[in-house]
């Protein structure tokens, strides 16, 4: 029976490297960042165009819960996903991240939300 778990435990761990590796060639990233582990967390901040300092409070208890499904979901967005994606990648990420990284699903570079970006638009309506 253990021999079984520990099978499928390596199987589905194949599938969410595989998955994560498709997702980062999308994005346009080579697919070997996806597997190594706390540079991939690097590499997406930098796809969702967040500050590398949110790596760090990943690392703090409880707050890094917050920061990494706000991650996840900004990820999900980048890929024109909703929240509902967003619960799916986080409880199935087996089921998701494949859909996400194999599915017809495409990257596209979210939007600075830095408050320099909201004071430039609010000067421009002016």
């Amino acid at each position: 029976m253990e021999e079984i778990l520990s099978l499928l435990y390596f199987v589905i761990a194949i599938i969410i490297i595989a998955s994560m590796w498709k997702v980062f060639t999308k994005a346009g990233r080579p697919g070997w960042e996806a597997i190594i582990p706390i540079y991939n967390l690097y590499i997406i901040q930098k796809l969702i165009k967040k500050p590398w300092w949110w790596i760090l409070l990943m690392f703090i208890p409880w707050l890094g819960l917050i920061w990494t499904i706000w991650s996840t979901n900004l990820l999900a967005k980048s890929f024109g996903k909703t929240e509902g994606f967003t619960a799916g990648m986080i409880l199935l990420p087996f089921v998701f991240y494949p859909i996400l990284g194999f599915g017809n699903a495409r990257y596209t570079e979210p939007q600075s939300n830095s408050h320099e970006s909201i004071l430039e638009a609010e000067i421009i309506e002016e």
